[in-house]
């Protein structure tokens, strides 16, 4: 009986006290000393300083003090400051559509001071004197007078010190002086019109200066030795009322990391995480990165604040876009033509481990941009083009290495006309290009094939050593991605299907990728509760002597580890890479001199040409500074 009524008792609905509001807030908003720094940080920003200095004691878990010049709070309006939901910054519900502060939500501070010792000093410009208020855990202690410059300076002690269930969550100190750094650098590059210093345990660790320019500020930040890895990026969309700028700085290849944390990415200054555009960035470094790694990227968006919804999160670190497939456009499109026009053939590092970028910037010959209507799975422009050069520019004798339509041309014109003389070695080869025609190739500098598996040739800048197999994957990659443009490619129907053995449930997931499989001219079906028949396979990997059942038993491990989606780009895209590998010159294959020059013609002609699909690099650049260094020359 006694449970009973206990049970009754605990099932009545009371009205929580306020010191209870605040700290459920508090479990929302304040994670860690990270999150006060960022909430006292969007304070001082919208305050309008022009200096900031953060003070941090243990990582931020026994003191975080934040001093801004700022416009200061009246001393009348501190108890405000403290309270739940009260802030100058919204006041009717249609301000939460045009939000342009940092801070707009009234609970930072009233949920700090529920977990922690918290006080505040203010004054404002023209007052003779400061004022201060305290919080002790919840508890309020009245406004009184105070010393002190104008602005404000905002003291917390002892995080978490009456929620110890929270404090013991912490880590270690240096864990979580990190987590602070991070959010003092990314409020820091996006305001580079504010001069920020740091103290931890009374140790100088942060010195920024006033920045007019947002690069430099970038490159005080992320480190002025990858100032030159660093590509430039503009774009101006104009939609309606939507209208995008963007700016920002896209990391060369080699500054590729494992995590996404080298991705700053901030609208209308406020540091956010998107995956809209995390994504159009992983898609526009597609192919010249590992598919296990993410770039280096400082991307600043400025929008009409009515064209997204930054109230959808409380530590304000998402949005929501009115239009994201804008967004996810203007940044692919920015970022990949930033990289189009710069150099990326990989440069040698002599007696260091990997690879750095090739200095200078060039636009490459024949590069392609993707067209505004184009779907993200087209991103060849003149694919018509590039695939009437690489079947008829090619010289004829060596495409049976290099292409795989000379078996079918072959069977169609049982007698061809003489091939005219290769372009690559006709001296007069650009008088004789069409108008409108892709230019044709002028004679090359001599080559040389190394062990049968390495081109090496000179450009203006030094010598390139090139891999052969990477190089010819990167383009067959690119000329299938161009043939499907056009229509699926050819197929082969075998004579007797190739049976082989597979689970249920990876013959469920191959028949998911039906669509996608067709279009690449493989055709396979389940025959049996654990048996797979491949009807057709296609034609160029036949004439390659590709064994269907390898094929697609590797294409069936994959789909399962990857968890392919159907009709997904992705998948498109690993299914040719795929392909493009097989089919692909392998190291210890000798070329003929033709065969070579044709390859490296080619490799004018395609885009990306770098990096293999991979993300691997084709080529490598020795200067000639470099060169001279080596031998003691300088």
């Amino acid at each position: 009986m006694a449970s009973t009524t206990q049970t009754q008792l605990q099932s009545r609905i009371e009205m929580l006290s306020p010191l209870m509001v605040n700290q459920i807030a508090a479990g929302e908003v304040i994670e860690r000393p990270a999150s006060v720094v960022k909430e006292l940080l969007d304070n001082a920003v919208d305050a309008q300083a022009q200096t900031i200095r953060i003070e941090l004691e243990k990582g931020g878990i026994e003191l975080i003090r934040v001093t801004d010049s700022g416009m200061g709070i009246v001393a009348d309006d501190l108890p405000l400051a403290l309270a739940s939901h009260a802030t100058s910054k919204v006041a009717k519900p249609e301000d939460l559509d045009r939000v342009s502060t940092m801070g707009f939500r009234g609970e930072a501070l009233a949920s700090i001071g529920s977990v922690a010792r918290l006080k505040i000093r203010s004054r404002v410009s023209g007052s003779p004197s400061a004022s201060c208020i305290e919080c002790d855990g919840g508890a309020v202690v009245g406004v009184r007078p105070d010393s002190g410059p104008a602005g404000t300076s905002v003291t917390v002690r002892n995080l978490f010190y009456n929620t110890p269930a929270r404090r013991k969550f912490l880590k270690t100190v240096q864990t979580e002086q990190g987590h602070c750094m991070d959010r003092i650098r990314a409020i820091a590059m996006s305001h580079p019109g504010i001069a920020f210093e740091v103290r931890c345990d009374n140790r100088p660790t942060l010195l920024l200066e006033k920045r007019e320019d947002t690069r430099k500020r970038a490159e005080d930040i992320l480190g002025k030795e990858l100032a030159s890895q660093l590509i430039d990026i503009h774009a101006d969309q104009q939609t309606d009322d939507r209208g995008l700028l963007l700016w920002g700085l896209a990391g060369l290849p080699s500054l590729a990391r494992a995590t996404t944390r080298a991705q700053h990415v901030f609208l209308n200054g406020r540091p956010i995480r998107d995956r809209t555009i995390q994504h159009a960035l992983k898609e526009a470094y597609r192919g010249l990165i590992e598919p296990s790694r993410h770039p280096t990227a400082v991307l600043m968006l400025e929008m009409v604040p009515g064209s997204f919804d930054v109230n959808v999160h409380p530590a304000k670190s998402e949005v929501r876009f009115r239009d994201q497939s804008l967004v996810h456009t203007v940044v692919l499109r920015a970022v990949r033509e930033a990289l189009q026009s710069t150099d990326l053939t990989t440069g040698f590092m002599p007696g260091k481990s990997g690879y750095a970028p090739a200095p200078g910037s060039a636009i490459l010959p024949g590069a392609a941009t993707r067209p505004d209507d184009a779907p993200d799975i087209m991103i060849r422009q003149n694919a018509d083009r590039f695939v009437d050069y690489f079947t008829k520019q090619v010289p004829q004798q060596v495409q049976g290495k290099i292409s795989y339509d000379a078996l079918r041309k072959a069977m169609e014109s049982p007698s061809p006309e003489p091939s005219p003389p290769p372009a690559a070695l006709t001296h007069n080869a650009p008088e004789q290009a069409d108008a409108g025609s892709l230019p044709m190739p002028v004679p090359r500098d001599p080559v040389l094939q190394v062990h049968n598996s390495f081109v090496v040739t000179q450009d203006e800048q030094g010598m390139l050593i090139i891999d052969q197999h990477a190089l010819h994957e990167r383009v067959m990659y690119e000329y299938l991605l161009a043939r499907i443009q056009r229509e699926p490619l050819e197929s082969q129907q075998l004579l007797m299907p190739v049976v082989l053995s597979a689970s249920a449930q990876q013959i469920q997931q191959l028949g998911r990728l039906e669509d996608i499989l067709t279009t690449l001219g493989i055709q396979a079906s389940a025959i049996g509760p654990e048996k797979l028949a491949i009807h057709a396979f296609p034609t160029f990997l036949l004439d390659k002597r590709i064994e269907p059942d390898e094929f697609v038993r590797e294409l069936i491990e994959r789909a399962e580890r990857d968890s392919m989606e159907p009709n997904a780009e992705e998948t498109l895209h690993e299914i040719l890479d795929m392909m493009a590998c097989k089919a692909a010159i392998k190291a210890g294959d000798q070329l003929g001199q033709l065969e070579i020059e044709s390859l490296l013609n080619l490799r004018e002609q395609v885009e990306r040409s770098s990096n293999c699909p991979h993300g691997r690099p084709t080529s490598i650049r020795l200067t000639i500074a470099q060169l001279e260094k080596l031998f003691g020359r300088t």
